[in-house]
C-alpha cells in the first residue's frame, strides 16, 4: 500500500513537466510529400510555435521554429537553410534584428516597420532591413475574397506581387478561386517564385563578380562564387541569376546549359536567344560555355530584373500551414504555382484538455490512499492494545 502511494505521488509530481512539453505534434507530411514540393521549387519557412509567442520572446520563437524546419526538411532546392518567416505587426526594429540573427532574413507580411519591401510596384528594397516588412499584394487565392480586377492591376504594374493562402481554418476547408489560378497561368510575363528566391536574387545586386572571355568562338562565362560576396549575404541561397549578352548576328550552336524558352517561368539554369540578345540563367560557381556561330564580338549588358527577363514576380505565402497535404493537394494540377509554406506544428492544447481532471483525480486518489493507510495503521494499533489488555487481564486472574 505504501509503495502504491509513493508511485502515485511521483506520478503527480513528474507528469506535469513532462506533459507540459507535449503541446504540439509535427506534421508528418513534411517527410513525404514535402520532398516532392521541395524538388518542384516550393519553399518551407516559419509561421510560429504553439508553445511560444512572437511578442513574448521573438528570439526563442524564431530559434525553435528554425530548428523545427531544419530538423525535418530542407528550406529550398537552392539552399538548406530557412530564410522566410511570418512575424506579427507590433514588433520593434530591434526584435526584427534578433529574428534575423536566427537566420530569417525575410519577415512578412505587413509587419509595421518603417522600412519596407514591395508594398507596391515602386517599393523596391534598397537595404537588408527593408525585407523585415515584406508587403502583401494581389490578395488571396480564397474564393469569395480574391479580387480579379485588383490582381490584374498589380500584375500589370510589375514588381513582386505577394499573394497569400490559408488552406483551412479549424475544421473548415477553404476553397480556392479557380479563376485566379487560371489568370496567373495564362500570363507569360510572370516569374513564379518564393520569398527566399526573390531575396537571394536581390542580394546579387549588392555584390557580384564575373569573369568572361572568348576562346575559338566559344564564349566562357562564370558568375564567381567569392568569399567576399558570401560574407555580404551569408544566408542567401545560390539561385540562378539571368544575365544579358549582346552577341550581334551570332547564334548559339551548343552550350553546356540546357536551352529554355521565353515561356519558362520557374527558376532553373538555362539559356535562350531573342534576336541579338542572349539570356543566360546560371548559379554562382558554374562556368558556362556558349559556342557561337559567327565572330568574337559580344557585350555583357548586366542582369535582368527577374528570372528569364520576366517583368513580374509572383509569390504565394501559405500562412499557418499545419497540414501540408490538406493545404497543398488541390494545386497538384498547377505545377507552375510556387508556394512559400509558412509551417507550424499542430497544437495539442485542445486534445489535452482532460489533463487537469487526471491531475485532480490523481491528487484525490493519493489523499484517499494516505487516509486509508493511516486508518489501517490506527486499527492495527488499537487491536494490538486490546490484545495486550487481554493478556494483562489473564495474568492478573492467575491464568
Amino acid at each position: 500500500m505504501r509503495v502504491l502511494v509513493l508511485v502515485m505521488l511521483l506520478t503527480a509530481t513528474i507528469a506535469s513537466p513532462v506533459l507540459a512539453d507535449m503541446d504540439w505534434e509535427e506534421d508528418g507530411w513534411l517527410a513525404t510529400i514535402g520532398q516532392e514540393y521541395l524538388s518542384s521549387g516550393d519553399e518551407f519557412g516559419c509561421y510560429g510555435m504553439p508553445n511560444l509567442s512572437w511578442k513574448g520572446d521573438p528570439g526563442a520563437t524564431a530559434m525553435e521554429c528554425y530548428e523545427y524546419i531544419e530538423q525535418r526538411i530542407e528550406a529550398s532546392k537552392w539552399g538548406n537553410n530557412p530564410l522566410s518567416t511570418f512575424t506579427p505587426n507590433g514588433l520593434t526594429a530591434a526584435e526584427h534584428v534578433t529574428i534575423k540573427e536566427q537566420g530569417f532574413t525575410v519577415h512578412g507580411d505587413y509587419t509595421g516597420q518603417n522600412s519596407t519591401a514591395w508594398h507596391d510596384y515602386e517599393d523596391e528594397p534598397e537595404w537588408e532591413y527593408d525585407w523585415y516588412d515584406l508587403g502583401r499584394r494581389g490578395g488571396s487565392l480564397e474564393k469569395g475574397i480574391a479580387d480579379i480586377e485588383m490582381l490584374t492591376s498589380e500584375l500589370n504594374s510589375g514588381g513582386l506581387v505577394n499573394m497569400y493562402w490559408i488552406g483551412r481554418i479549424d475544421d473548415i476547408t477553404i476553397r480556392h478561386d479557380k479563376d485566379v489560378v487560371q489568370l496567373l497561368e495564362s500570363r507569360d510575363d510572370i516569374w513564379f517564385t518564393t520569398w527566399g528566391e526573390v531575396y537571394s536574387r536581390w542580394t546579387v545586386e549588392r555584390c557580384y563578380q564575373i569573369d568572361h572571355s572568348i576562346i575559338n568562338e566559344t564564349l566562357l562565362f562564370i558568375h564567381e562564387d567569392t568569399e567576399a560576396c558570401n560574407s555580404a549575404a551569408p544566408f542567401a541561397w545560390n539561385i540562378p541569376v539571368t544575365w544579358i549578352f549582346e552577341i550581334g548576328n551570332s547564334s548559339v550552336l551548343d552550350s553546356n546549359l540546357p536551352m529554355i524558352s521565353e515561356s519558362t517561368r520557374t527558376t532553373q539554369e538555362g539559356w535562350r536567344q531573342e534576336g541579338s540578345q542572349l539570356y543566360v540563367s546560371v548559379q554562382r560557381g558554374n562556368e558556362v560555355t556558349l559556342e557561337l556561330s559567327n565572330g568574337t564580338e559580344y557585350d555583357i549588358l548586366g542582369r535582368t530584373k527577374f528570372f528569364n527577363n520576366k517583368s513580374t514576380a509572383v509569390t504565394i505565402a501559405g500562412h499557418s500551414t499545419t497540414d501540408l497535404f490538406k493545404w497543398s493537394s488541390r494545386f497538384d494540377d498547377n505545377p507552375d504555382l510556387k508556394f512559400t509554406w509558412l509551417i507550424s506544428p499542430r497544437s495539442l492544447d485542445e486534445g489535452l484538455a482532460w489533463l487537469p481532471y487526471v491531475g485532480l483525480l490523481t491528487l484525490v486518489g493519493t489523499i484517499s490512499l494516505v487516509f486509508l493507510v493511516l486508518k489501517k495503521d490506527s486499527n492495527e494499533h488499537n487491536r494490538a492494545e486490546e490484545y495486550l489488555d487481554v493478556i494483562d487481564t489473564v495474568k492478573n486472574n492467575g491464568g
